[in-house]
């Protein structure tokens, strides 16, 4: 489902390609307001202080991952835009291959200093290793969001901003439901 956004009126287009993102955006901060409510309310205190220690590096981590895969992309949208199909292959096929190899480093890096991490921002004692444990399993499923995001920003290249919307929604109500069970159960 590719939007050619040089033909037609540019705000009509621009409103029809942004507002997917827009509700991608109330979705993500849905399934993270249920994720801190079933951890305040389930597991305890102290697990709610070690997810909430964690939200600087986490958004650090995840957001440098959106940011690097978005940029990858540029090159395909431009290519896209000029017709050269060709082009936008071998930029597809370079994103991928760059976004494997920040994937590999970034999640080493991140794993290897975590400790060291969590002790200069003097996260507290008494909830350390829970924040550890969690910051650990975030930084496990770096591939998961680099994959993501690399596709959706791919797609959005394309011009195409339903389908990670769609595949947002899926996630964040699967997330919610493995919450349910998987913490409350």
């Amino acid at each position: 489902m590719e939007l050619d956004m040089t033909k037609g009126s540019p705000s009509k287009l621009i409103t029809k390609f942004i507002i997917p993102i827009i509700i991608g955006n109330i979705f993500q901060q849905l399934y993270s307001m249920v994720d801190t409510i079933i951890v305040g309310r389930f597991v305890g205190v102290d697990a709610l202080a070690a997810v909430g220690a964690t939200g600087s590096v986490s958004f650090l981590i995840l957001g440098f991952t959106q940011g690097l895969t978005t940029g990858f992309t540029v090159l395909t949208a431009q290519r896209f835009g000029a017709g050269d199909r060709e082009g936008m292959r071998k930029s597809i096929g370079s994103a991928a291959i760059l976004s494997v190899i920040v994937t590999i480093v970034m999640t080493a890096v991140s794993m290897a200093s975590m400790d060291r991490l969590l002790r200069v921002m003097n996260t507290p004692e008494d909830i350390f290793d829970m924040t550890k444990e969690y910051i650990m399993i975030i930084c496990a499923g770096i591939f998961t969001q680099v994959l993501y995001n690399l596709v959706s920003s791919i797609l959005r290249a394309l011009g195409n901003s339903k389908t990670p919307l769609y595949f947002l929604i899926g996630s964040s109500l699967g997330n919610i439901l493995m919450d349910m069970i998987f913490v409350i159960v």
